[in-house]
């Protein structure tokens, strides 16, 4: 795989990458009076999220739905400026778009800063120079999912089982390097923000070893099938976003963030700097960020995922918040980190030490 470091490109796979997804309006409605073109994430083209946002401010919302930063930039590096007016990126790839001149200032004080998790405010990767460019508004990890019904899930509290023979032949492993070689060195009992050429070895090693006891490697929605038809009990780089969806159907399907953590993914939303109607932008970043919109965000149908405002917990039902783990999310997020984010020869050694793990 050649993805970028967007750990979230797992998520969006519920969905193929289209030209335009264009939200509908409802049946009837005379034409908006405004348009919003936003460069988004499969969980953002769900009507429920959208239309309430365009029926208060008598806007059309233009969707452009793409799988991974460096998909996400090459849309703009063909695009005008001024084409697009949001774009909602991985929280650790915030500052590459930063860099490139391509998103825009926001007034701080215009977004519900205090009422997000104090861990997922991320200045360090959505502000730069004072300045805020993006704000976080979604979250999860991928860690251990499991059929509760098959499996021991005391085993599933430590990482090594993503390597033992117990579970042999019963074990998917989730297709994309980064996440699943951070959790490999999680498991090793190591900083995902420490892994350096000098780790490769070890992690290869176990990479190896993952393969021999897994029945198959393979994209998000393979996975999540096998898992809820039962051809394998244990899905490694799962989730909520894997299980949460399915839990009314599914009480079986559980997921855990072992003793050694997990690792955490992020999403972010911003303004494109070269956005024509940025108060319009700010607007839909506001409602996004709103206790509403973040609620309707964390339960889309492309995928569940925590919302970073804690006030969204008063607009989910007590069976969302309970598959969300809710409850447990501050004892998570003290236990779990995020991404590794490799230099380019770094990235290159991964990739290529997933590539042999898959060719074996």
């Amino acid at each position: 795989m050649n993805q970028s470091h967007s750990g979230a490109a797992s998520r969006r796979l519920f969905s193929s990458v289209a030209a335009f997804t264009l939200v509908a309006l409802a049946a009837g409605q005379a034409a908006a009076a405004d348009e919003l073109n936003a460069l988004v994430w499969c969980d953002h083209t769900d009507p429920a999220l959208i239309e309430p946002f365009e029926k208060a401010n008598d806007v059309k919302v233009n969707l452009k739905e793409y799988e991974g930063t460096g998909a996400g930039l090459s849309i703009l590096e063909q695009s005008q400026p001024g084409d697009w007016d949001v774009m909602v990126v991985d929280a650790v790839d915030v500052h590459r778009v930063i860099d490139m001149g391509l998103l825009g200032e926001m007034p701080a004080d215009a977004l519900p800063t205090a009422d997000i998790f104090p861990e997922l405010r991320m200045e360090e990767n959505n502000t730069k120079d004072g300045k805020t460019y993006a704000v976080t508004e979604k979250f999860g990890y991928n860690t251990i999912s499991f059929d509760k019904t098959k499996v021991d899930p005391k085993d599933m509290e430590d990482l090594s089982v993503i390597w033992s023979d117990k579970y042999k032949g019963r074990i998917a492993l989730y297709d994309y390097y980064l996440p699943m070689i951070g959790l490999v060195q999680l498991g090793l009992g190591k900083k995902t923000a420490d892994l350096s050429n000098a780790d490769m070895p070890a992690i290869e090693e176990k990479l190896s070893a993952m393969k021999t006891v897994s029945k198959q490697v393979s994209d998000v929605v393979s996975s999540q099938t096998a898992l809820a038809t039962g051809e394998v009990d244990i899905l490694v780089g799962g989730g909520e976003w894997i299980t949460a969806s399915l839990a009314k159907d599914k009480p079986e399907l559980d997921w855990i963030v072992p003793k050694q953590g997990a690792v955490r993914w992020a999403q972010s939303i911003g303004v494109m700097k070269d956005s024509k109607k940025p108060d319009l932008a700010l607007k839909f970043v506001q409602y996004i960020l709103s206790p509403e919109g973040q609620a309707r965000l964390a339960t889309s149908s492309c995928y569940w995922g925590m919302p970073t405002n804690q006030k969204a917990g008063e607009h989910l039902a007590d069976e969302q918040k309970k598959a969300l783990r809710w409850d447990d999310q501050p004892a998570y997020l003290k236990n779990t980190q995020l991404y590794p984010i490799p230099t380019a020869e770094l990235d290159q050694k991964m990739q290529d030490a997933w590539t042999n793990m898959m060719q074996q």
